[in-house]
């Protein structure tokens, strides 16, 4: 039995607490699978800097009604893990303004898809008519208790990032990004091979103005991925070339997504079929290739990738 279920309204202040402890304790959980160093508690505080363009301190305790020692523990937290940045007021010098820092705007970033999907959440938890606040509370502990919130919370931003992703045609203003994606990535299982760079390096010469085509996929404004199909040779074959993801939103399918909109693509352009290389170290890559429908067919001699071991191809 649940002692404080039974204290009926005299507990509800402990319930209360029990509550918050554990959805910070979950969302902590949250943040640490996405990589994000965040702490629940921090997020009222940081969430006022964010909204303005520069706060006092006396302005945070007036919205949150918080005790100036609590906000000053908080700032110095913030400011510890390089989020904010404190500039002195130009009128009255013993003021401080509170701005987010770049690395503070950045995580902001990463943060705000999360908070949309705790926000639905705790709104699908709670629209539920009560006679009364404890046996609201009975029903967002019971739903609580039938699945981690963490669990909950982690498969709506997966599935939330996958759905708001925009895929996007190649235009000049992208191909920094083009570059930095795949530099990344083939610096992180590989090394930077001087075919990878000569291409990387002039994506409208090798690929756009061969008739080629690349993608990016897009979420709000930023770009997290990118692929391209490449002529190849002079028999209108073509590969399936230089897919990456950013490391903050792998996990999500990202590649797939692209994957299968070029696959759709190519159909549409009345292709025979896409090829594409790759390394046998890769297993989960070549797992989802066989997965949409490649084959594994010989590698020629003059490969263009040193890399390369493995070569395949999807017939239309």
């Amino acid at each position: 039995m649940d002692a404080l279920k039974g204290y009926g309204e005299l507990g509800l202040g402990s319930r209360l607490k029990r509550v918050s402890e554990y959805l910070m304790k979950e969302t902590l959980l949250v943040y640490n699978h996405f990589n994000i160093n965040f702490d629940p508690y921090l997020f009222p505080i940081y969430k006022i800097i964010s909204n303005k363009n520069g706060v006092t301190n006396s302005e945070i305790q007036n919205s949150l009604k918080y005790t100036q020692p609590a906000i000053t523990q908080a700032l110095n937290k913030l400011n510890k893990k390089g989020l904010i940045n404190l500039k002195n007021d130009k009128l009255d010098k013993r003021k401080k303004i509170i701005h987010l820092s770049e690395k503070g705007k950045k995580t902001l970033t990463q943060l705000k898809p999360i908070w949309k999907s705790i926000d639905k959440i705790i709104k699908e938890y709670t629209l539920e008519q009560s006679s009364s606040l404890i046996k609201h509370l009975n029903t967002l502990e019971n739903k609580l208790n039938e699945k981690s919130f963490s669990n909950t919370v982690i498969e709506d931003v997966k599935t939330r990032v996958t759905r708001d992703i925009n895929i996007v045609s190649y235009k000049n203003d992208f191909s920094q990004h083009f570059y930095n994606l795949n530099v990344e990535w083939l610096k992180t299982y590989f090394y930077v091979e001087p075919y990878d760079e000569e291409v990387l390096s002039n994506p409208e010469k090798y690929i756009i103005n061969k008739g080629g085509h690349i993608f990016f996929a897009q979420l709000e404004k930023d770009i997290v991925g990118t692929v391209a199909l490449m002529p190849i040779g002079n028999d209108g074959h073509y590969e399936l070339t230089k897919m990456a993801v950013s490391p903050k939103h792998r996990g999500h399918k990202i590649g797939q997504k692209l994957m299968q909109f070029c696959i759709d693509y190519a159909k549409l352009m009345g292709l025979p079929k896409l090829i594409l290389y790759s390394n046998r170290k890769l297993e989960n890559a070549i797992y989802i290739y066989r997965k949409y429908g490649f084959i594994e067919v010989p590698v020629e001699p003059n490969s263009p990738y040193k890399r390369s071991n493995i070569k395949m191809e999807l017939v239309f």
